[in-house]
């Protein structure tokens, strides 16, 4: 058996730490205090680009990587700014619940198998409707991906 390190391919099935920040450098995950993370290179547990950058890296390796603005989670796309009623807010919910500028709002798939999330980014003055951003966080966002390559499958 070879001690030869490992790297990674599309398939590989990977035990590592890793830490991603966005542009003003505060975690939104980190696993290097906790239980490393594992998953598989190709099912989609990372965005493409993130991805991308682990192929070719060895078992054993550790960096860091910025991603300019927009690679990571793809450009923020205007179109994904949508008003929804007042009243199928209500419908879909809590009649009763109240809304604040940064709330994120799970909404169900047409299927009903999922969800998706939008933030909150304009109440309409006369209560008619939601304007919600159904981009990722981190679209047209510079990030940062550290990397802790524990194990290559």
């Amino acid at each position: 058996m070879s001690d030869a390190p490992i790297a990674v391919q599309n398939g590989s099935f990977l035990t590592l730490h890793y830490r991603l920040a966005g542009p003003d450098g505060d975690d939104l995950v980190n696993t290097f205090n906790d239980k490393p993370a594992t998953l598989s290179i190709g099912s989609g547990e990372l965005s493409p680009a993130l991805e991308s950058r682990l192929i070719g890296l060895t078992d054993g390796t550790r960096t860091t990587i910025e991603l300019p603005a927009g690679e990571a989670f793809g450009p923020h796309n205007p179109e994904m700014l949508q008003r929804v009623a007042m009243k199928l807010m209500r419908e879909l919910g809590d009649p009763d619940e109240t809304w604040n500028v940064g709330d994120v709002v799970r909404f169900p798939t047409p299927d009903g198998q999922s969800s998706f999330a939008g933030v909150v980014r304009e109440l309409d003055a006369g209560g008619e409707w939601i304007l919600f951003d159904f981009n990722h966080p981190l679209a047209g966002q510079p990030v940062t991906f550290e990397v802790q390559l524990i194990g290559v499958l």
